[in-house]
């Protein structure tokens, strides 16, 4: 692999249904065609955070890579796959079968819309939420933030919500 091919870092999760066989289940799906699969994190059970009244979250985070990985595209991939699997956005920030959230695309800072797609780069609220640092620390501990300057063990170790974050053991 070459030095400077881009590495995409995704956010899974799942609460509905056979919530490991979710997560899994969209593994191959997204490293189809054009994208390799660098790393993934163990699988975190995780309380619900911003909307409590549902069932417990399971979490990871995986690193792919691809010569030629366009944001706005691979946002529309990751949705697309989403759908594929079950996905009904009924209640904001509720219940899901699959959540696929892109959280860094190297150092990029994108804030735009393109073709009906929104994207914000970083994601917006990763550097608040433990279920996203706690894997992503594990794969890539150092990674630093392109806006807050910070390394992912840094951004951990300053979350100050108490959300229960472990790692799952059926």
């Amino acid at each position: 692999m070459r030095k400077n091919t881009p590495v995409a870092y995704l956010g899974l999760g799942s609460n509905l249904g056979d919530r490991a066989a979710n997560l899994l289940k969209a593994l191959p799906v997204l490293v189809s065609g054009e994208l390799t699969l660098i790393k993934a994190s163990s699988i975190y059970e995780t309380e619900p955070l911003d909307y409590p009244d549902q069932p417990s979250f399971l979490n990871m985070v995986i690193a792919l890579s691809g010569e030629e990985i366009e944001p706005f595209s691979l946002l529309r991939f990751c949705l697309e796959i989403e759908l594929r699997l079950g996905r009904q956005r009924t209640i904001p920030r509720g219940a899901r079968t699959i959540d696929i959230d892109l959280l860094l695309l190297d150092d990029l800072v994108i804030d735009g819309i393109r073709d009906g797609i929104e994207l914000l780069l970083p994601h917006p609220r990763m550097h608040l939420r433990r279920f996203v640092l706690a894997p992503l620390v594990e794969i890539a501990p150092a990674l630093l933030h392109p806006v807050l300057g910070k390394t992912m063990m840094q951004l951990l170790g300053e979350v100050d919500n108490l959300q229960a974050v472990r790692i799952y053991n059926p």
